[in-house]
């Protein structure tokens, strides 16, 4: 049998949990760092991972390093800051980001990993947790196709569809495009529940009308039991990293001289509800916000 390579992976969060999951199903060795943002990490200490204090110690365990964390940000400090993953890398090291990012971010993280002798690929995800922790993400990749090949079954192990997009940076700016549709689309049918809660008219009548017209499709399936029940979790995605995503997408599209004033309305409702302090309400509760504001 050939032996694996060792993972270790930064960002045990909604996401990372489940991918964690998938990876140690998959019976790769698996080094995770604690944090106090990692989701309970019990059920992957029962299934073998090891969990480590510090960054240095993660990269000394693995061979390929996967990041899930929040942003741009986060994914410049964990790589590049003094004793970040840069500071510790070996010759042929893989190191895979998963987060929500910044294509300049992502191309100059690669630089300087390659500058150290390693390989970098931006694998950023679409869909939610329970796809995570099902095995059936979207991966929207950028970087060198044979660096892809050599992960492959890796990624394939918590994915269902994995598209190589172009060069290092492409992948997270797909996903930038993606969920400023997918973001955009259930922010906008929110703010029109909100209309119709006002109106007096019944949610089940409003997600009958739009689901036999032009309205239906995948954001209402997300928003519809949260207007009918009250459960948000079938979109938990909070609003916080809507306006994030929104931000990003905003500065994607400056720096390529691309119009981006309808993405400017969302964005700015979705920044003014989380300095209302909704940041960490689902997106599905932007209808009730809304609706109380």
């Amino acid at each position: 049998m050939t032996l694996k390579p060792a993972i270790g992976m930064i960002g045990i969060g909604l996401m990372g949990h489940g991918i964690a999951y998938n990876i140690l199903r998959a019976h790769y060795p698996l080094t995770v760092l604690d944090h106090a943002g990692n989701q309970p990490l019990d059920e992957l200490l029962g299934m073998g991972a090891t969990h480590v204090p510090t960054i240095k110690d993660v990269v000394e365990a693995c061979d390929i390093v996967l990041l899930c964390v929040t942003g741009a940000p986060q994914v410049e400090a964990i790589l590049a800051g003094p004793e970040g993953v840069i500071t510790r890398l070996r010759p042929d090291m893989i190191v895979i980001d998963c987060s929500t990012s910044l294509p300049e971010t992502s191309r100059a993280m690669a630089a300087q990993i390659n500058a150290a002798g390693g390989h970098f690929l931006d694998a950023a995800m679409t869909r939610l947790p329970p796809n995570a922790r099902a095995g059936t993400l979207n991966l929207l990749v950028g970087g060198d196709e044979a660096i892809l090949a050599r992960v492959h079954p890796l990624l394939d192990c918590f994915s269902e569809h994995i598209t190589h997009i172009g060069p290092v940076g492409s992948g997270h700016l797909m996903k930038l495009l993606h969920n400023t549709v997918s973001v955009g689309m259930v922010s906008l049918l929110a703010e029109v529940a909100a209309h119709a809660a006002e109106a007096k008219i019944p949610p089940a009548l409003l997600i009958d009308v739009l689901e036999k017209g032009g309205g239906g499709g995948i954001a209402l399936q997300r928003l519809s039991p949260y207007l009918l029940t009250g459960d948000p979790n079938n979109m938990p995605f909070t609003i916080s990293n809507g306006a994030k995503d929104l931000a990003y997408y905003q500065k994607a599209a400056e720096s390529a001289g691309a119009a981006h004033t309808i993405a400017q309305g969302i964005a700015d409702t979705l920044q003014k509800l989380v300095e209302d302090g909704h940041g960490q309400r689902y997106m599905p509760e932007v209808a009730s916000v809304l609706k109380a504001t």
